[in-house]
């Protein structure tokens, strides 16, 4: 049993994308980080960063004690490892699948979420700062568009926690200022993975805390103005 600390963002979805793709039974434990939930003493024993999402894998492999995991790249390589699927075995496809996973997690994720923070979020219209992002996540998106010329999946024929990586921050192109008719190759595999029963299930758990009220200002509060404080006061 895999006890999942989760809120309806991208990183979030990726888990639950994985854990319904893999078949792997879990249970939702809902982080509001608008209310804060991420400042909590016990959330911070298992996410020392303050962020979901993260885990508790209740039965690890080795039968030994409970295994927590924090940062969503590492949890879906743990969990492929824990599984033995969607991350080859194979040397070369293995080594591809990090390098993306990486990709993801260390550009096309930040670069989107300053997007989404100076476009949707930011109390000043910084011209300078939304440009620069929307470019930014646009050629994140044609680099993408061009891996996936002549392949089903970002790694060759198989579906695998790179393309469950990349999804979720594909999912708000219209948010992020982009066309996905502009990238073809994008545009069908987003289609292929949107229409998985997996991608759908998944989704459908979010629904429940998907549907709370828009984000207040006081929330924005809690979520764009941590600082070393924030997590150490909850300690």
């Amino acid at each position: 049993m895999i006890d999942l600390y989760y809120w309806p963002t991208p990183n979030g979805h990726k888990i639950t994308m994985f854990l319904e793709e893999a078949g792997l039974e879990y249970t939702i434990h809902p982080v509001d980080i608008s209310a804060g939930d991420q400042f909590k003493p016990e959330f911070l024993r298992i996410s020392p960063n303050n962020r979901m999402p993260a885990i508790i894998d209740r039965s690890p492999v080795d039968s030994g004690a409970p295994v927590s995991v924090f940062e969503s790249g590492a949890i879906l390589v743990y969990l492929a490892d824990k599984v033995g699927k969607l991350l080859p075995q194979d040397l070369r496809d293995r080594t591809a699948t990090l390098e993306w996973v990486f990709w993801q997690v260390g550009g096309l994720g930040p670069m989107a979420g300053q997007n989404h923070h100076f476009v949707q979020y930011s109390p000043e219209r910084i011209a300078y700062a939304m440009d620069r992002y929307v470019k930014e996540t646009n050629r994140l998106y044609g680099v993408l568009n061009r891996r996936l010329a002549g392949r089903d999946f970002i790694v060759g024929d198989n579906y695998s926690i790179a393309d469950i990586a990349a999804y979720p921050w594909i999912v708000p192109w219209k948010r992020q200022q982009q066309d996905l008719e502009s990238f073809p190759n994008l545009r069908r595999w987003f289609e292929a993975v949107r229409g998985r029963p997996s991608t759908q299930r998944a989704y459908a758990r979010g629904e429940p805390y998907t549907n709370r009220p828009t984000v207040t200002e006081e929330g924005k509060k809690i979520l764009f103005g941590q600082t070393a404080q924030s997590g150490s006061a909850a300690s």
